[in-house]
């Protein structure tokens, strides 16, 4: 997150991301939450959200899916200098 993000605008952020669970098909789950970890291993990130699919299709109808770009140009570009994405099959 950019260093000068206002606690009501991650707030806004957090409940339009949640928000996509029931715009958008295939998304099992979203949490969101900010970085807690005493390791000191964050690398500048303080924010992060995991969005959990139904199976690698639903991923992919995610990704240019109208309202996911739409949260995206919104309200995650605007507020964040980078982002890291990890997508990953549990074992």
């Amino acid at each position: 997150l950019k260093s000068e993000v206002t606690e009501a605008e991650l707030e806004t952020l957090s409940d339009a991301l949640l928000g996509m669970a029931d715009e958008i098909p295939g998304i099992a789950s979203i949490t969101a939450g900010t970085n807690n970890s005493p390791e000191g291993k964050s690398q500048g990130y303080a924010y992060g959200f995991i969005v959990r699919f139904t199976d690698e299709a639903a991923r992919d109808a995610y990704l240019p899916h109208p309202f996911h770009r739409q949260i995206a140009s919104e309200h995650i570009r605007p507020l964040v200098e980078d982002v890291l994405v990890f997508d990953y099959s549990v074992f």
